[in-house]
This record gives structure tokens, sequence and C-alpha cells, in this order.
């Protein structure tokens, strides 16, 4: 199966670097010279790393099949992936988005919907959650609020905290701005 790592931004240069968009925890382990990307679109890869920098907060990489800014043009937005088979097998300490997408949420044992994406920010990683109504929650991904995921069987069980379902919705903002209209006309 193939993990994507990152997601190719802007040419930097005029000597074919690219700015991207890391999507691993690991940017340090994955982005060394010599290093073969599959690429999406397929017709933008594979790619061979020659060079990975940083430029204050942002990643540059140099390729071996790119060496103008023309052509880093071209595979701006193009998608790199490894093969998770190349992954070592001892990292416990958490979870690949395509493990949990699908993965049915429960609070106790109700079902309150689906995992539908991951979102990992700097701070703290965000489970995306498609409830009964087709509405997007968005889950701090902490022990607190995630005690337990079981890929085997298939769930993610939450201890929500008190509003944390109701945050998201439309009906909680809708009936404040309606009543403030109310007010106003009044007045």
């Amino acid at each position: 199966m193939q993990l994507q790592v990152a997601r190719i931004g802007k040419p930097h240069g005029i000597r074919g670097e690219v700015t991207v968009q890391v999507l691993t925890d690991a940017p340090g382990d994955r982005f060394v010279p010599g290093t073969e990307f599959v690429v999406e679109p397929a017709k933008a890869g594979p790619l061979t790393i020659t060079s990975a920098r940083w430029n204050k907060d942002i990643l540059l990489l140099g390729f071996e099949e790119i060496s103008t800014r023309n052509q880093a043009e071209e595979i701006r937005g193009a998608k790199l992936f490894i093969e998770t088979e190349e992954l070592e097998e001892d990292d416990d300490e958490g979870w690949y988005e395509h493990e949990l997408v699908g993965l049915v949420v429960r609070v106790g044992s109700q079902v309150v919907g689906k995992v539908t994406a991951l979102n990992t920010m700097p701070v703290q990683d965000l489970l995306v959650i498609e409830d009964a109504d087709g509405k997007e929650i968005l889950v701090p991904f902490v022990e607190e609020i995630v005690p337990e995921v079981n890929v085997e069987d298939g769930y993610v069980l939450l201890t929500p905290p008190p509003g944390l379902f109701e945050l998201n919705t439309d009906a909680s903002g809708s009936d404040t701005e309606e009543d403030d209209a109310e007010t106003k006309d009044d007045a």
C-alpha cells in the first residue's frame, strides 16, 4: 500500500527546486538524497531526491528528473508517495490516515459516525468525523478524547467533552444570528 508523504508546491528558484507540503511526522527520514517516490499523477514520476533543505519553515526538494523552473512548474500539485511495506513495523506510537478512514466512531456502545480523514496539525492532529446527518465534526486526536482505536475490529471509541458534537452544527449559530436580527429590528 502507498502512503502519501508530501504534495509538491510552487517552484523555488531557477534550478528546479520545489516547495513541498510535508505530510509525514518524520521528514528527516523520508526526504533524503537517493529516495525515490511514486508520484500521482503517474506521468510526473517517479522522482528521485537529489537535495533536501529547509528555508525557514518550508522544505525545498530537488529531484534528478527536474532541472529547470518550467519542469518544476509542471509537477506542481503532484503527490509524493512511499510504499508502506518499506516502513518499520515497530511504530506503535500512532496511526496512518489510511488505517483510520472508514472506522466506525462510537461513544460507549452508540455509533455516532464514521472517520473520513485525519488532519495532521503542528500542535495536535484532528479526526474528521461524519455524523449520521452528514455533518463534519472535528475531534482532537488526543488520548483523553480518543482513548481507543481498534483497527482490527473497525472502530474508534470517543469520550467527548460535553458540547463537542454540537460545536460545529449550523443550528447553534443560526438561532443566535436570527435573535440578533430581531433585536436590531425591535430597536
